[in-house]
């Protein structure tokens, strides 16, 4: 069977690896991408690709139901908050997400849906634990935070358009942790949490400044990170498109069992020394900055909660269900520049795990 795909997010950095690798497959004829950033340079030449300049809270389902896609992958997402115009935020991430949902339902072509979620929404709190582990079965929590707040009602709005459609559509959600990988950490160098310690901002003067200014690392009593590795979600997304079919409704946390990061890991990992601090601490300067740059800076409200409090998940769901196995642990995704993309790391810069 010949597959058509629909990739919502298609430039953005999952999107645009999981168009690059499934042109790849012999049974993909086609695939339709769909984002509101213009087609990307190394795309212009690829033959199955049908590229749609839009966001998805436009029209676009009349030019993509020509197509008849049997499988839709929806990943786009304006990940930072749009400093005073959140209504705007609103409309693209939930409202598109719902035009996706009703779209996929609604096409006797498409089979099957995959939706990019978050851990993020299990909500970070103080009573969190360095221990505990999240599972698909626990429910996500009302937070200040804008990101996990939009993820949390776009999940339920997909249940309950699941539950009123024919079910003709299986569905998958995965809810990755932090996804690093040479090719988001070089090649696609962002205001992120390791970017921002590591000193690799260098594309404007206020990135420049943050930079100069964390000359360690501010660690509080509870802090914590999970990362995956770019080519383990590419891999697990390439199982639930075309694989066995997971379920009719499935969720799935995709993170590596093992060792998480802590802060000494992190201080380590960027050559810097760490600093105690309390989550009042971190709180402040997320405030200011901002304020201070209008959003430049992606510390919204409720964000220092995520530096502060951990959110650790399980994501041996995958191994137990898809006979997935995790190829890189969370350290060595975040530590080494194996993989897939290492020729976008400059040779004095690779580092590789000792066999």
């Amino acid at each position: 069977m010949k597959h058509t795909i629909l990739i919502t997010g298609a430039a953005g950095y999952v999107g645009d690896m999981l168009v690059e690798e499934f042109a790849k497959r012999d049974d993909v004829e086609r695939i339709i991408g769909i984002d509101k950033e213009p087609l990307p340079e190394h795309f212009r030449n690829e033959p199955k690709l049908v590229y749609l300049h839009l966001n998805t809270a436009d029209n676009w389902e009349e030019q993509v139901r020509a197509y008849h896609p049997d499988i839709v992958i929806h990943t786009a997402w304006q990940i930072r908050e749009m400093y005073g115009d959140q209504a705007t935020e609103w409309k693209w991430n939930v409202g598109g997400s719902d035009k996706v949902f009703d779209f996929a339902f609604a096409e006797k072509s498409v089979e099957r849906l995959v939706y990019f979620s978050t851990v993020s929404s299990y909500g970070a709190f103080p009573s969190n634990t360095l221990e505990h582990r999240y599972t698909e079965d626990e429910p996500f929590r009302k937070s200040e935070y804008l990101y996990a707040e939009e993820k949390r009602f776009v999940e339920e709005h997909l249940r309950e358009k699941y539950e009123k459609s024919d079910k003709h559509v299986a569905v998958a959600i995965v809810r990755p942790a932090a996804i690093t990988g040479p090719r988001g950490r070089y090649m696609r160098i962002r205001f992120g949490l390791q970017s921002a310690l590591a000193g690799q901002l260098k594309d404007s003067f206020v990135y420049r400044v943050i930079s100069a200014m964390v000359s360690f690392v501010p660690v509080t009593p509870k802090w914590l990170r999970q990362f995956i590795h770019e080519d383990d979600v590419v891999s697990i997304i390439e199982r639930l498109s075309f694989g066995e079919k997971a379920g009719a409704y499935e969720v799935f946390n995709i993170c590596p069992p093992g060792p998480v990061v802590l802060g000494p890991d992190m201080a380590r990992a960027v050559g810097k020394r760490q600093v105690p601090v309390y989550p009042w601490m971190v709180r402040i300067p997320f405030f200011v900055f901002w304020h201070l740059t209008r959003g430049k800076i992606p510390t919204g409200r409720g964000a220092w909660r995520g530096y502060s409090y951990p959110i650790a998940v399980d994501g041996s769901k995958v191994t137990r269900e898809l006979g997935y196995t995790y190829r890189y642990s969370g350290p060595d995704a975040f530590r080494y520049t194996d993989g897939t993309y290492e020729e976008f790391v400059p040779e004095s810069l690779r580092c590789h795990k000792k066999k």
